[in-house]
């Protein structure tokens, strides 16, 4: 009688399984139309992100800086609002939960891996750096705009919000337009 373990089929070293397929794009965007619509319910606001950092910069600055955070008005609005330490910020938790619900997600799906996403033409520094720019371009264009994608197209969109219908066509312009140039670093 053969073992349980003989009878598994072996993978050879170095080969990690292969990923599952992604799920239905259409039921995943039917359950995060549930999930804003709880956030709605339970919270009395939409998702985002934004603010969650922005709590966090507000706190950090007042701990090293009170009299320079207590006097900008942007700041004193995160300070003031009843939030004061980012561990009473709904956004923090928010996050947090996307952080490690992204882990767990990718692990179930034995997706994570240890490297860098790149194309054959762009070195791994190359690509770190673009990417390191590409976030500090959306974290600045989030506080311009007055919400990240989440907040504007999610919880802007679904209260039918028209600067936040204009903020996400224009986030499809702006990267059909960029496409293009950037298109060779990926083939």
């Amino acid at each position: 009688m053969a073992s349980a373990e003989s009878s598994r089929p072996s993978i050879p070293a170095g080969d990690p399984p292969s990923p599952r397929s992604y799920s239905n794009p259409y039921l995943m965007g039917v359950g995060l139309g549930l999930v804003l619509l709880t956030a709605f319910v339970v919270m009395g606001r939409g998702l985002g992100a934004s603010g969650a950092f922005s709590s966090l910069v507000a706190w950090g600055l007042d701990s090293a800086a009170s009299g320079h955070a207590r006097a900008n008005p942007f700041y004193v609005g995160y300070l003031e609002s009843g939030v004061g330490h980012p561990l009473k910020s709904w956004l923090v938790f928010e996050v947090l939960g996307l952080a490690a619900g992204g882990l767990l997600s990718g692990a179930l799906a034995g997706r994570i891996r240890r490297r860098v996403e790149r194309g054959p033409r762009f070195s791994t520094p190359g690509r770190l750096a673009m990417a390191l720019l590409g976030g500090v371009l959306m974290g600045v264009g989030s506080k311009l705009a007055r919400g990240c994608t989440s907040g504007q197209a999610l919880s802007g969109g679904a209260l039918l919000g028209l600067g936040s219908w204009s903020f996400m066509i224009m986030v499809f312009v702006g990267a059909y337009a960029t496409a293009w140039f950037v298109r060779r670093q990926w083939t």
